[in-house]
């Protein structure tokens, strides 16, 4: 069972794990060297929690208490009862849904280990975007797409904004980086999948000629919001795939296109 503590001190050092969560440089470089990550609200610590990851401590204002109490009685780890305004001083906001965990990280599959059980693949490249992270990831839980791979540029899956947009689907799909870019996509390629660019450029085929879903292993790759796919990563495609647009639009948000996109890659497959 977990020991409850009240801490009314924000400079308490047993609170560092959640210092200064707003300060994105800092905990983007911190959390990975430490091994840590911060899991935001109880649907998604009971999430991190079910996936298998480790609770290295939890953070809860006292109304938050008895909601997780049964958390509380299976962990060893330590949970600290704060008030909402020394949740505020320590954390750098105010924190709405009360409770948030320390999680401790766990080592990442190979890209070559992924590939191995794989048959739909998403691929990003340079995405910064901490809510589209989550907002991709998301989706490709939703709409069964078996792992993600990420350029070495992406940002962090586990982050906190990254986690919570996700709803905990960062838990679910199984992820890994590539060593190097574009290189890296030659072994994708090499355990026999098709590389499908997604690019809003008009002499792509639309996803319905393309047809994803009818292909044996298919990695579709993703560029930055704005940016799109850089042009050694178009290069490095088998082939081309657009969303057909109306109106005069001529994209859709990164993430919004990534799920019409994952639909069309799994449709055919049982549960879509």
């Amino acid at each position: 069972m977990a020991d409850l503590i009240t801490v009314e001190d924000p400079d308490d050092p047993r609170l560092r794990d959640y210092t200064g969560l707003t300060d994105v440089e800092l905990r983007r470089k911190r959390e990975p060297a430490e091994g840590l990550f911060i899991a935001e609200g109880e649907k998604v610590i009971r999430r991190a929690k079910e996936a298998g990851y480790e609770m290295r401590s939890m953070l809860l204002s006292a109304k938050w208490v008895d909601v997780m109490r049964d958390v509380i009685d299976e962990l060893p780890a330590p949970v600290y009862a704060v008030s909402p305004e020394l949740a505020e001083q320590v954390t750098g906001y105010h924190v709405h849904r009360g409770a948030l965990a320390s999680m401790q990280r766990k080592p990442l599959p190979t890209a070559t280990e992924l590939l191995q059980t794989a048959r739909r693949v998403v691929i990003m490249e340079s995405v910064n975007d901490h809510t589209n992270i989550g907002a991709i990831f998301r989706s490709a839980a939703a709409l069964g797409m078996d792992a993600v791979l990420l350029s070495p540029d992406c940002a962090d899956p586990l982050y906190r904004r990254s986690v919570k947009v996700s709803m905990g689907a960062v838990f679910s799909v199984p992820y890994a980086r590539l060593d190097t870019w574009p290189k890296g996509l030659e072994s994708v390629r090499e355990a026999g999948f098709a590389l499908l660019a997604l690019t809003p450029d008009e002499k792509a085929k639309t996803l319905d000629e393309a047809a994803p879903h009818r292909m044996d292993r298919v990695a579709l790759m993703l560029g930055a919001e704005g940016d799109g796919l850089s042009t050694q990563a178009l290069v490095a495609a088998d082939e081309w795939v657009r969303i057909p647009m109306a109106h005069g639009v001529d994209s859709l948000n990164v993430g919004a296109a990534a799920a019409v996109a994952f639909y069309a890659v799994a449709t055919g497959r049982p549960g879509l």
